[in-house]
């Protein structure tokens, strides 16, 4: 039994070091894009594309904090009040709550409950149609940057893959070329409840994320994802709690540009 405690010492360490890395990296990486960048001339409509109310905070907090840092204007649209459960109102009203914690406007958020979208595993999301409502939210925000799920959805969610979908087939048939879509990416299972471990080999491979059409973006205060997530009182039980801290999407995104 006397090795659990340098072991335990050494997983604090490893876990301390990485925490420190992100936050201390987190505003001079070297494969910004230029859309991302405060160097940019102006500041862009991002949209930011997701299924569930809680998504934003389990997910994509680190890019949301990152463009926020960056002056960019954010807009929200959650396809789904997240009724799976006959809480839909609540957590419609939780997703505000959220975006309180990231400075997101109520007015740049727009939560749809089409009978169409409705939260569920069987639930199939028709693409075409979901394009449509995606696009008119485009126009209305005038938006630059479309960011969403990549084709795995992080957690494997069929409402996740269908919004990417969604918005890969919106880019190839009606985006003008000027609107660009980024989509997260889906990690490993190992990596994805590294925690901040899962920095070193993100950082190791960074160097050649540019070419590949990809961004490391670093979350440099990840206890905002927590108190953010503590916001969907309805969701925030004892597994959803462990998650935030063992979840490496709460200390770093990987987007992909969609081409």
């Amino acid at each position: 039994m006397e090795w659990i405690w340098p072991c335990v010492a050494l997983i604090l360490s490893i876990w301390i070091a990485s925490v420190w890395r992100i936050t201390s990296l987190s505003s001079r990486l070297p494969s910004k894009p230029l859309f991302l960048s405060s160097r940019s001339e102006k500041r862009k409509n991002v949209l930011l594309v997701m299924a569930h109310p809680d998504d934003e905070s389990m997910f994509f907090s680190p890019t949301i904090m990152y463009l926020a840092s960056e002056g960019h204007r954010i807009h929200l649209l959650c396809i789904s009040v997240g009724n799976a459960d006959g809480l839909g109102s609540t957590r419609k009203e939780e997703l505000y709550h959220a975006c309180t914690i990231f400075e997101i406007p109520r007015e740049q958020i727009q939560i749809l409950d089409h009978q169409n979208f409705q939260d569920g595993f069987h639930n199939k999301w028709e693409h075409n149609l979901l394009g449509q409502l995606i696009n008119d939210s485009i126009a209305i925000w005038n938006i630059d940057t479309v960011i969403t799920f990549d084709k795995y959805g992080v957690s494997g969610h069929p409402n996740h893959r269908d919004v990417h979908h969604a918005v890969r087939n919106l880019m190839h048939e009606s985006l003008p070329r000027e609107i660009e879509a980024w989509e997260l990416t889906s990690m490993s299972i190992f990596r994805k409840y590294s925690g901040p471990a899962s920095v070193w080999p993100s950082l190791l491979c960074s160097s050649s994320y540019q070419k590949r059409g990809m961004l490391l973006l670093l979350n440099s205060k990840p206890y905002k994802s927590y108190h953010a997530m503590a916001k969907h009182k309805s969701q925030w039980v004892w597994f959803r709690k462990l998650f935030v801290v063992f979840s490496s999407y709460t200390y770093m995104n990987i987007l992909h540009k969609i081409s």
